[in-house]
Order: C-alpha cells, then structure tokens, then sequence
C-alpha cells in the first residue's frame, strides 16, 4: 500500500503519496569529552569509507548529536550539497530549537519525522529554506527535509530514512546521514498507518548538539 511522502503539512487524501529521557553517563570534561568527539569523527570516516567517490571533509562542526531516551544517534552533515539547510539547522540546534521536540510522525519500514515543536506538522522556526536538491539518494539513514507541495517550504522538520526510498530522491533537500545509533531511531514509537503515521505519545528529541561545541566545551574545561 503506498505511503506518504514526508511533508510539513498534515496528511490528507490529496497531500503526495510514497509512490510519486535520556539514558546516558556522565563523562568528566576535558580529554574524555574530546576523545569521544575523536571516536566519532573516526567512526563517520569509516562510515563514508567506499560509499562516495569524493566524500566530505570530516570536521566537527559537520557533526551533529541527536539524543533520544534510547541512546545518541550521530549524523554527518553534508554542507557541500546543501549548504543553506545545514547552516540553519546548526543555528537551531545552538538556539536548542530541538530539545525536548517529538517525533510526531514515524511510519515503520519508511521514515521518523521530527522538528515540529508544536506536534502537529504545522510548526517551524518560521524561516523557509530554498530548496537544495542534489542527486544524493534516500537510502537507509538519509536525513532530509520535510516541506509542503511547495519546493521552497522546508523550515526545521526534517525525516530519517529507514529503508531505502528512490521515490524521494530529488524531490527533498537531503543535508546529513547517520553515521552512528541508527538502532535508536529504529526502536522510536510507530505511528498508526491509518493515520499516516501520526503518533500518540511520541518519542523525543532530548538534546540536540553540534559536536564541535562539545569538542570547545571539552576543551575550555581541561585549560
């Protein structure tokens, strides 16, 4: 049965179909923070290693964390595609747009969207974004843009792939990949395919961050 397509507006017959806290412990500042960041630098390079002809530079400030009550999801940002979009989604993150926002839409075997503050696919930061397509494909992991039918409505929700979705590709602006944790937005709450994915009691975001302030942070606290 076809699905829908992400999209920052509520679901509707006519809207586009498929077809077309936190448990975690506490590390001391100083070199055990940076030597984590490290771990995951490495870990992102290994995880671009063969997939990309010319993958990007790996820098913290590409690197963003996404905590959920079941672990730390990593993402690697790819500004060299879509350079506007990972520019604010940096600004939200540092603004802690995300924390405590819910995955208000998880579709099994399709997709997790989040970025609504309000839940209600509605929401944003009231900024729209132009739309940066690229010829990236939605594959496992993919993290895009939800917008409405119009191209240059994308805001701050944004979808992780969990299969692959060929029906997506060029048609949302994709800015990351998980790298790390995938697991832990596998286990996210479903949503009701009857109420095309809509969750009752969702999951959240607990802290979203970008690595390179956690490296900083690290660092000020062992001067």
């Amino acid at each position: 049965m076809p699905r829908p397509a992400p999209s920052i507006l509520p679901m509707t017959d006519s809207s586009p179909r498929r077809h077309s806290g936190l448990v975690a412990r506490r590390r001391r500042p100083g070199m055990a923070i940076t030597a984590v960041a490290r771990l995951i630098v490495l870990l992102a390079v290994f995880a671009w290693a063969g997939t990309a002809a010319a993958a990007p530079k790996i820098d913290p400030e590409n690197l963003v964390y996404l905590d959920t009550a079941y672990g730390r999801t990593v993402i690697l940002m790819r500004p060299d595609i879509a350079p506007n979009t990972c520019a604010q989604i940096r600004r939200l993150i540092r603004a802690h747009f995300y924390d405590g926002v819910p995955f208000w839409r998880v579709i099994a075997g399709f997709m997790a969207q989040t970025g609504d503050p309000t839940g209600t696919g509605m929401g944003g930061s009231g900024h729209k974004l132009k739309a940066e397509f690229s010829n990236v494909k939605h594959v496992r992991g993919t993290v895009s843009m939800a917008r409405g039918t119009d191209p240059d409505s994308a805001d701050s929700q944004f979808f992780i792939v969990y299969a692959p979705a060929p029906q997506l590709d060029g048609k949302y602006t994709v800015w990351g990949k998980v790298v790390s944790g995938m697991e832990y937005i596998d286990k996210l709450k479903k949503g009701d395919p009857a109420a095309n994915g809509r969750v009752v009691d969702p999951d959240r975001i607990v802290r979203m961050q970008v690595a390179s302030d956690v490296v900083n942070a690290g660092e000020k606290a062992n001067q």
